[in-house]
């Protein structure tokens, strides 16, 4: 689909025109935008722009937006076109596009292979998924190791924390094994950030080991029960291709990671000092990271995975600053196009298309809407950059490349500030900006809720460690402020917030028949107008907090 084509569909949407003759799709199946259009009639011209906006790329013939794939493109070329009807500016030279190549590897079953070996020469040979499952490197198509086993706690190294499991012990040439997560006593958005996998993988890679088995806690086991780690054999893995032509992997070099069913588990700790329950058992108790040790066995396993590349984009629109001082520090609003695409299963009768009109086809729309407003108002001091991004289900990915490889020129990135899956679905009163008190972007976000009937309430989750899973985090570790926006928990936003992600969470009824109140999705698009508003024309840059953890961790402040 070409952008001539997608510019004329735009122009019939918000002409509330029939998509028939000059506006259909041949490729596609037709659409009945007027009708979308027709059904909010009543509604302001904004809220009326959203709603067509979003049951355009909430669609069936989307597809349920997967990065990668047709539907996704199609998204794409219309976002496009809208931006270039707002009179948005090309974001990368000429074109309004970033491509991002993205690989993805796809485990064998049949070539996986798993055994243990104690100190007196016994094997245990295990079974395929029902006590073992080997996830694929991006970096080789075959996978073989045979090494010595080493226990280190959680895995983290936070020296800022006074923390590290690897103390004393030599990890080279050996298999890591440790338990997921991070210690409790660590704050939310640490543990988050050190009980991740993938900067898990970064530091025991740099220590020279070769591999990786991860330890189910009580915690993992209640959230990922080994039930569920079986219904798929197949194990996945997708990452974006560098220009060097490298895929952008966590921990390069290691040969592989193994998830270890935790009824089989203490046969790595045959022999050893401590047994598997009762490290487990002190673990629940205290929460603190148990000593390592050296693991009198010899893990022995294979595997082979299939590489799959898949071209997608990322949709870039500008608008100038007006301020020759200012003008060559930029601004970047983004908001991820891509959703989880279409449920493998039955499909005779059942609907199988996870639409995403949540997530996170409304943020686009209201990305596209905030641009309108600066567009229609003063020209703004910095330039804004507006991002539909790609592959965030997939590891925020679109965002990691764009962070790492921004399309500006001369322009250098103050600040991000993000929009995934507002949920529009109570009258909100308050608003989470998820990173605002980390920085100096948290005042500007107070003063531009001040003329607004919006209060700024801290974060209700802090467990979840929300600040680290969406796309402004890749902002966040280049050392740029950032936040992340959400209506607030007040006036019964706990609820029906609990509700949506209960029950329709990257399910197949997130779509257009959900009660999405329209007119305050437009509160929302002016709360975030503001908030960007006072970023642009502000006197200072934003910075870090003086002795933030993230902004010390990430831009030595």
């Amino acid at each position: 689909m070409n952008l001539l084509t997608v510019g004329k569909k735009v122009a019939c949407v918000l002409a509330g025109a029939s998509l028939a003759g000059a506006c259909a799709t041949p490729a596609a199946p037709v659409f009945d935008h007027a009708a979308a259009v027709a059904d909010v009639r009543m509604l302001d011209e904004a809220a009326e722009r959203i709603r067509a906006d979003v049951a355009y790329l909430a669609d069936d013939a989307m597809e349920g937006r997967e990065a990668g794939k047709r539907g996704y493109d199609a998204a794409v070329d219309y976002v496009a076109a809208r931006m270039d009807a707002l009179g948005l500016s090309p974001g990368n030279g000429e074109s309004w596009f970033q491509e991002v190549a993205l690989r993805t590897a796809s485990s064998t079953p049949e070539a996986s292979a798993m055994s243990i070996e104690n100190a007196n020469g016994d094997v245990a040979t295990l079974t395929f998924l029902e006590d073992f499952k080997i996830f694929p490197s991006l970096e080789e198509t075959t996978v073989s190791f045979s090494a010595p086993a080493i226990f280190v706690g959680y895995g983290v190294h936070a020296p800022a924390l006074g923390h590290d499991d690897f103390a004393g012990l030599d990890v080279e040439g050996k298999v890591v094994v440790r338990f997921a997560g991070a210690p409790e006593a660590f704050p939310s958005d640490a543990r988050a950030h050190y009980g991740s996998s993938q900067t898990k993988a970064e530091y025991i890679a740099s220590r020279g080991a070769i591999a990786s088995v991860g330890l189910y806690t009580d915690v993992t086991e209640k959230l990922f029960p080994w039930r569920q780690v079986m219904r798929n054999p197949v194990a996945t893995a997708t990452s974006w291709v560098r220009p060097n032509g490298k895929a952008d992997v966590s921990g390069s070099g290691l040969k592989g990671s193994i998830s270890l069913n935790p009824d089989r588990a203490q046969l790595l700790f045959d022999g050893a000092p401590e047994t598997y329950q009762a490290l487990r058992e002190e673990l629940a108790q205290s929460g603190v990271s148990p000593r390592g040790f050296d693991l009198p066995v010899t893990i022995t396993a294979s595997g082979a995975a299939t590489f799959e590349v898949a071209q997608s984009r990322n949709v870039i629109g500008v608008i100038e600053g007006a301020d020759p001082a200012l003008k060559n520090e930029a601004l970047v609003i983004t908001a991820h196009l891509d959703h989880v695409g279409i449920d493998d299963g039955p499909r005779r009768g059942q609907d199988v298309i996870n639409n995403g009109a949540m997530d996170n086809a409304l943020g686009v729309a209201m990305l596209l809407e905030t641009a309108k407003r600066f567009l229609e108002g003063p020209p703004p001091a910095r330039t804004i950059v507006f991002v539909a991004l790609t592959a965030e289900e997939k590891g925020l990915l679109g965002a990691d490349q764009f962070a790492q490889f921004p399309t500006l020129g001369d322009e250098e990135v103050i600040a991000n500030v993000n929009l995934d899956m507002p949920l529009m679905l109570h009258r909100f009163t308050d608003i989470v900006a998820f990173g605002g008190e980390r920085s100096s972007l948290g005042p500007l976000i107070e003063k531009a809720l001040a003329d607004i009937d919006v209060k700024l309430s801290p974060d209700p989750m802090p467990e979840q460690g929300l600040f680290t899973r969406s796309d402004h985090y890749r902002f966040v570790e280049q050392g740029i402020p950032s936040v992340f926006l959400w209506p607030g928990f007040a006036n019964g936003g706990e609820e029906v917030i609990g509700d949506f992600i209960a029950n329709h969470y990257h399910n197949v009824s997130d779509d257009m028949s959900l009660p999405i109140r329209w007119k305050d999705a437009v509160r929302f698009t002016d709360v975030n107008y503001a908030i960007a508003r006072e970023i642009a024309d502000g006197e200072t840059r934003p910075t870090w907090n003086e002795g933030d953890f993230f902004g010390e961790l990430f831009a030595g402040e």
